[in-house]
C-alpha cells in the first residue's frame, strides 16, 4: 500500500463530514457578520510570498520550478493574494471590503501535534477602514466563531497586544524604527527562549544595554489591564515628547475594549503584550487565540497590516484580518467533547422484490433524488430481513417497500423507522406525499 506523504491527510467519509462541519460554522458566522466569500489559486508565483515575508520564508514553502521555468509555490497562506485582489480593484470596491475564504494551505515544516504540512484555514480580511471599530469587528467575528462551536470564555482566550504601542515605547527608549522592529522579533520569542539568550540578542541591537532593554520591556509584558497600561506610560514617559502620542494610542485601546464590552465579549479578551506576531508587516493591534489550559498551539491569530496592499503593488489601503486553522481547532473540540458526531444517514432506503418492482422503485428513487432527498437501495436486491438491518445501519428515516403485493395494489409501503409505524401510499400521489413526510 502506498502511504500518504508526511504531514498530509486522507479523508474518509466521517473525516470529510467533520471537516465540512467546521467549514459550515466558519461560513455561517462569517456571512452573519456581512463578509463575502472569495478564493484564490493554490499555486502561486514564489515572489508573492518572498515579497511579503522575505527570502527566509522559502525554507517553509513547497516551492519548485514548473514546466514553464517559473518559480512557483503551493500557497502557505492566502493573505498576500487577498491583498493583491483588494489592491487591484481598490477604486471600484465599496468600503469597507469584508471578505473571507476557506481553503487548503501547505507549509513545509516538521509535522507535529496541531501542525501539519497540509491544512485548511479560514481567512478573514477587512479593508478600507482605519478606525479600530474594524479591529473590533474582526476579533468579534473570531470569538463568535469559537462560541458557535460551544467554546466559552473558560475554554479560550484572545490575547490582545499592540505593535504600534510597542514601537512608540521602543522609540522612547532610544531605538529607531529599524532597530525597534528587530527588537520585536526578539520579544516575540520571550515565552520560548532563555532570558540570557534574549539579553544577548538585544545586546546586538542596543550595544551593552540588552539587560536594561529587556527589563524595560518586561514592565510592558507584565501589563494585563488598561489601568496598568495607564500607570506604566505615566511612570516611564510622563513629561517626555512621547507622552502625547502614547496617550492618544491608549484612547484607541479604550475604544476597542469598550467595543468588546458592548458586544458582550469582554470575558474572552486579555491584554497581553507578549503577543507581537513576528511578521514585520503587522502595524497595529495584533492578537492570538489560545486554549486557556495552554495545551495547544494558537487556534487563530492576526491583526492590522495597513501597508501590505501597497507593498504588493496596490494603493494605500488599511487592513485587518486573521487566520484560523482546522487542525488545532478540531483537536480542541475533541478534547472538550464538543466535536459533533457524524453517522451515515439517509432519508429513504428502498427495498424491492423482483425486476418489475425494481423498475417501479427506480422511477420513484430518481424522482425523490431530484427533489434533493437522500435515497439509496441495494444494487443487487437481497433478503428483506438483511436489507432492513442495512437500512438501520445506514440510519434511514424511512424504508420504502416495493413487492409483488404492493405492485398489485399500486401502492408503496412506507415504514417510519424511529416510530415503527407503517402505511401504504398510493403511487398516483406517492412522490408528493412522501416529500411531505420527509420534510415533517
Amino acid at each position: 500500500m502506498i502511504e500518504t506523504l508526511p504531514g498530509f491527510r486522507q479523508f474518509y467519509p466521517e473525516d470529510c463530514a467533520a471537516r465540512n462541519y467546521l467549514f459550515s460554522i466558519w461560513r455561517r458566522v462569517a456571512v452573519s457578520f456581512g463578509f463575502q466569500e472569495i478564493d484564490g489559486p493554490q499555486l502561486e508565483p514564489l515572489e508573492l510570498f518572498t515579497e511579503k515575508s522575505g527570502e527566509e520564508i522559502v525554507g517553509q514553502l513547497f516551492n519548485f520550478t514548473d514546466k514553464g521555468e517559473r518559480n512557483v509555490s503551493l500557497r502557505p497562506e492566502l493573505t498576500p493574494r487577498v491583498a493583491v485582489m483588494a489592491g487591484s480593484k481598490a477604486n471600484a470596491l465599496r468600503k469597507p471590503v469584508k471578505w473571507f475564504s476557506l481553503g487548503e494551505m501547505f507549509r513545509y515544516e516538521k509535522p507535529q501535534k496541531g501542525r501539519l504540512r497540509s491544512f485548511y484555514q479560514l481567512n478573514v480580511d477587512l479593508f478600507g477602514e482605519e478606525n479600530c471599530s474594524a479591529d473590533a469587528e474582526v476579533m468579534g467575528l473570531c470569538i463568535s466563531i469559537l462560541k458557535s462551536f460551544g467554546l466559552t470564555d473558560k475554554d479560550v482566550v484572545l490575547r490582545l497586544s499592540d505593535r504600534t504601542l510597542w514601537l512608540h515605547c521602543l522609540n522612547g527608549w532610544g531605538l529607531d524604527e529599524a532597530s525597534a522592529l528587530r527588537c520585536l522579533t526578539v520579544i516575540d520569542k520571550v515565552e520560548r527562549v532563555e532570558r540570557s539568550e534574549l539579553v544577548k540578542q538585544l545586546d546586538g541591537i542596543m550595544t551593552g544595554k540588552g539587560d536594561w532593554l529587556l527589563e524595560s520591556a518586561e514592565g510592558l509584558l507584565k501589563i494585563k489591564s488598561l489601568s496598568e497600561l495607564d500607570g506604566f506610560v505615566a511612570k516611564h514617559f510622563s513629561g517626555t515628547e512621547h507622552a502625547a502620542v502614547l496617550a492618544a494610542r491608549i484612547e484607541e485601546w479604550r475604544y476597542l475594549l469598550k467595543s468588546f464590552e458592548d458586544m458582550g465579549l469582554s470575558d474572552f479578551v486579555q491584554v497581553d503584550f507578549s503577543i507581537v506576531r513576528g511578521l514585520a508587516y503587522y502595524t497595529g493591534f495584533v492578537f492570538e487565540v489560545f486554549d486557556r489550559a495552554g495545551e495547544s498551539r494558537a487556534l487563530a491569530g492576526g491583526g492590522r497590516y495597513n501597508h501590505l496592499v501597497r507593498k504588493m503593488g496596490g494603493p494605500d489601503l488599511p487592513a485587518v484580518g486573521f487566520g484560523m486553522g482546522d487542525v488545532t481547532l478540531r483537536n480542541l473540540l475533541e478534547e472538550k467533547g464538543l466535536m459533533a458526531t457524524f453517522a451515515d444517514t439517509l432519508d429513504c432506503y428502498v427495498i424491492y422484490n423482483g425486476e418489475e418492482s425494481r423498475t417501479e422503485a427506480l422511477c420513484d428513487i430518481m424522482r425523490l433524488r431530484e427533489l434533493g432527498f437522500s435515497v439509496d437501495y441495494p444494487l443487487k436486491g437481497g433478503n428483506f430481513g438483511k436489507l432492513f438491518k442495512t437500512a438501520n445501519q445506514r440510519g434511514a428515516r424511512f424504508v420504502l417497500i416495493y413487492g409483488p403485493d404492493e405492485l398489485e395494489k399500486n401502492v408503496v409501503k412506507v415504514k417510519e423507522m424511529l416510530a415503527g409505524r407503517e402505511q401504504e401510499l398510493h403511487r398516483e400521489h406517492f412522490i408528493e406525499m412522501m416529500a411531505q413526510l420527509i420534510r415533517g
